[in-house]
């Protein structure tokens, strides 16, 4: 993996944003962006043995498709939760109609999905969620709140992790249910606003919503053990296309230091020179456990690897503008939303990236407690 590229390279992906930048920039062009790679046969790479793919793809081969589609510059995806987390869920827990229900649309680009597991009470802490679902003859009633849901705005399903047994405590008693988000009158969206501006997340408020007992995977009070290998789909491909944006973010912050001379402060060559080892280090450990399902901790090793590394960056990225990174690209105006620039913007997002997707103490705890045996850390304990 090279993490310089030539100033030609630069040039074509700077066409190719700004092309994309124009006619992929809001909910309707990402929709259809979707569906234009779902007709191209370029999602689901791999499903084609479990008969609900498009194109046949060995592990290799989808890493070289994943990295390229990141290299490229190409929009972020809106399906990506469909079709990274909930298809492989799907594959190895749910029910041959379920499979054939949900895969196909996913593949097609034309259902995207959210995913409803931290709660206001209950983000680290997973199994201290409170959104309950009571079953109504072939229904679910559930009620309850979601929060940090990304793309519930646009999305058309949800999967659910809500308590079906009454007086159930913890792990038990949970369920993963897939419910359908046009409700009007019975699920709210509402959006969050970040110290960026944007408002990639959202609260979603369940009153009554509907959720079909034929839409239960891996059955009735099995929702933990479903929710954890969902969790463990997180890595793999998509690390190894993260890596490819992070390179091209590292490139960006050396080309800063370069022009406004911060590289030649010793400090600031050693922190550079830290950083692309370490992102070195962090291909180097997502091949060695691509395709692994043996490691418990391999998930939370990866994460807490990346997000401490993209939160140093983005607060090297301000460093070595100096105080130039403190003014906007644009005149400020107390009645227009303030803009970022691309360094700004990375500072101020990636200081979430320790804590959301399960923050970096949560993390070291399951290190802690799965692979080094160590005792449980107590719980309820004041």
């Amino acid at each position: 993996m090279d993490f310089g590229f030539s100033e030609e390279d630069d040039a074509f992906r700077r066409e190719v944003r700004e092309w994309l930048a124009a006619h992929v920039n809001s909910a309707p062009d990402r929709r259809t962006w979707e569906r234009t790679l779902g007709a191209a046969g370029w999602i689901g790479l791999g499903w084609a043995e479990a008969g609900y793919g498009n194109r046949t793809a060995t592990l290799t081969q989808q890493v070289a498709w994943a990295e390229e589609y990141a290299r490229s510059g190409a929009p972020p995806r809106s399906g990506h939760i469909g079709e990274n987390l909930l298809a492989p869920t799907l594959i190895a827990h749910g029910t041959d109609e379920q499979k054939k229900r949900f895969l196909p649309p996913v593949a097609a680009g034309e259902e995207l999905w959210c995913q409803g597991y931290s709660e206001p009470g209950a983000g680290s802490d997973l199994a201290g969620i409170r959104t309950v679902a009571v079953r109504d003859g072939e229904r679910y009633r559930i009620s309850g709140q979601k929060i940090w849901t990304s793309l519930a705005h646009e999305a058309d399903w949800c999967f659910v992790l809500a308590r079906t047994e009454p007086d159930s405590r913890r792990h038990h008693g949970l369920s993963f249910l897939l419910v359908p988000m046009d409700q009007p009158g019975r699920i709210e969206v509402r959006p969050i606003r970040q110290m960026t501006g944007t408002s990639d997340f959202n609260e979603v408020f369940f009153d009554g919503a509907h959720a079909r007992v034929a839409h239960v995977v891996g059955g009735e009070g099995q929702g933990w053990r479903v929710a954890m290998s969902l969790l463990g789909f997180e890595r793999g491909v998509s690390t190894l296309a993260q890596q490819i944006g992070f390179a091209e973010e590292l490139g960006r912050v050396v080309r800063a230091a370069e022009e406004t001379g911060a590289a030649r402060d010793p400090v600031v060559r050693a922190l550079l020179v830290r950083q692309w080892a370490e992102l070195r280090t962090m291909r180097w450990n997502a091949l060695r456990t691509l395709g692994g399902s043996e490691d418990p901790g391999a998930p939370s090793v990866a994460k807490l690897l990346w997000a401490g590394w993209h939160q140093r960056l983005g607060e090297l990225a301000v460093r070595v503008r100096g105080a130039a990174a403190s003014v906007g690209p644009a005149d400020w105006s107390p009645t227009a939303p303030y803009e970022l620039d691309a360094d700004q913007h990375l500072f101020l997002f990636s200081r979430a990236d320790t804590i959301y997707g399960g923050s970096d103490q949560v993390q070291r705890t399951i290190i802690a407690e799965r692979v080094l045996g160590l005792p449980r850390e107590p719980k309820g304990v004041v």
